[in-house]
């Protein structure tokens, strides 16, 4: 029995050294950081040792932005992005790219109260129903490109901005093809601390694991394709644990544009893990000394819990 407690205090020893490394490297990666306690407490560093494996097994380099032009089988995108507009526009006169009305959309839950607003048309291998009815020909196109894992047409409205982060998951790279945008440099996303501005019917793919942040400040919304590509790796255990992983973390991360979509397990218990989180603005808003004190104390908590 002695031995057995032996085995597990150094498997939760391993585990840490593990967390510690991975999470360092996640922060040092890129030019632009986290503060120390952002960083301690952000998603990013509860997924480090998955992601560091993401980037070790990578063949893609290791920059903020990617040469689209190297990933021959999204030129078809960019060839077809008036046929893949037409089809966004159609939706967005019928209102339905918009923000979810229910707490069930974890991914980009914080984005909503800023107007943004998303229909998905395939999400980690699942083609939503309401897709295959309202965008045949755009799904027909993605049909034909297997590295796609997930799509959707997202609105990002004038005079709005997105705050800094990073997405969760390192198996994926991001790809946005301008739609109708106001084709102004007023209208950008800043990744690592570079610029661009999107531009109707031009692409750009880039690693979303870098910090980053988009803003329109005209007043014109921008309508684009956007898509997340599957990191290319190396060795089949750097393919088969991208696969695993995508389909354990992100496939149970579905939203639905109507009732009849997929939702899958992780917003099934998003709506009501959320109720913390509404507590918590309760909380920090009658006393921030409070809030704090507390999100810190429950978070000590559960490395306590864990490693001791």
């Amino acid at each position: 029995m002695e031995n057995w407690y032996q085995y597990i205090f150094n498997g939760k020893v391993l585990f840490l050294l593990v967390l510690i490394f991975s999470s360092m490297y996640i922060h040092y990666r890129g030019k632009v950081r986290y503060t120390f306690f952002r960083q301690l407490l952000d998603h990013s560093t509860f997924m480090a040792p998955i992601n560091f494996l993401m980037y070790i097994f990578s063949s893609a380099p290791s920059r903020p932005y990617l040469e689209v032009s190297k990933y021959s089988d999204l030129q078809v995108l960019r060839e077809s992005w008036e046929t893949i507009r037409d089809e966004a526009l159609t939706l967005e006169r019928s209102a339905l790219i918009k923000g979810s009305d229910k707490y069930n959309d974890i991914g980009f839950n914080s984005f909503f109260r800023r107007g943004w607003k998303r229909f998905y048309l395939k999400w980690y291998n699942d083609f939503h129903p309401s897709a295959l009815e309202c965008c045949p020909k755009t799904v027909e196109l993605i049909k034909n490109i297997p590295s796609i894992k997930a799509a959707m047409f997202v609105v990002l409205p004038a005079g709005s901005k997105l705050p800094e982060h990073r997405d969760p998951y390192a198996g994926s790279l991001r790809y946005h093809l301008g739609l109708i945008t106001p084709n102004s440099p007023k209208c950008e996303l800043v990744l690592d601390g570079q610029s661009y501005f999107w531009k109707d019917g031009e692409d750009v793919l880039f690693d979303e694991t870098y910090i980053h942040y988009a803003e329109n400040a005209t007043d014109k919304d921008r309508l684009i394709f956007f898509c997340d590509v599957e990191r290319p790796m190396k060795l089949k255990i750097g393919k088969w644990l991208n696969s695993f992983f995508g389909w354990f973390i992100m496939a149970s991360a579905a939203s639905p544009n109507k009732e009849k979509d997929k939702t899958g397990n992780l917003n099934k218990i998003f709506k009501y893990l959320y109720q913390i989180r509404l507590l918590g603005k309760r909380i920090k808003a009658y006393n921030k000394t409070v809030y704090y004190g507390v999100k810190y104390a429950l978070f000590g908590s559960i490395i306590y819990l864990i490693f001791f």
